[in-house]
Formats: structure tokens, C-alpha cells, sequence
């Protein structure tokens, strides 16, 4: 075995793990490749965790939970 081999590959084993987790309406339309299908939504969850401007078609917001609810009255 090859150095590379016997090296762990965080990416690639995250990856194996969505693609076995596929959410049901990913499972639903199918998929040619679910290790690449897993591939490509992590890396655009990356791009956009790493850059919340990247997706110009959603809201993101960044709140801690105690900034969300709000206490009842007593």
C-alpha cells in the first residue's frame, strides 16, 4: 500500500458518510453517483459557510439560541 493509501482523507471520508446519508428527497430523485452527489453538496455547504454572501438567494443569519426565544410571560 501506497502512503496515500493508508493516510487518512478527511474530506473523502466525510463524504463517503453523506453519500450513505442521503436526505430523502435526495434518495427520491436518485443519483448516478451519491459519493460525488455528496461531494459537490459539501463543497458548496463549505463555500457558503465560509462565505455567507455566496448564496445571494437565501437569508442567512447568525444568532446564538438565547437570541431567538423569547422568555414567556409569567
Amino acid at each position: 500500500m501506497s502512503a496515500e493509501t493508508t493516510e487518512r482523507d478527511p474530506d473523502r471520508e466525510r463524504a463517503e458518510s453523506r453519500a450513505l446519508r442521503l436526505l430523502p428527497e435526495e434518495r427520491a430523485a436518485g443519483s448516478d453517483d451519491a459519493r460525488a452527489q455528496a461531494t459537490a453538496i459539501l463543497a458548496e455547504s463549505d463555500r457558503r459557510t465560509a462565505d455567507p454572501g455566496a448564496a445571494p438567494d437565501t437569508v442567512l443569519e447568525r444568532r446564538t439560541s438565547d437570541q431567538t426565544v423569547t422568555e414567556p410571560p409569567d
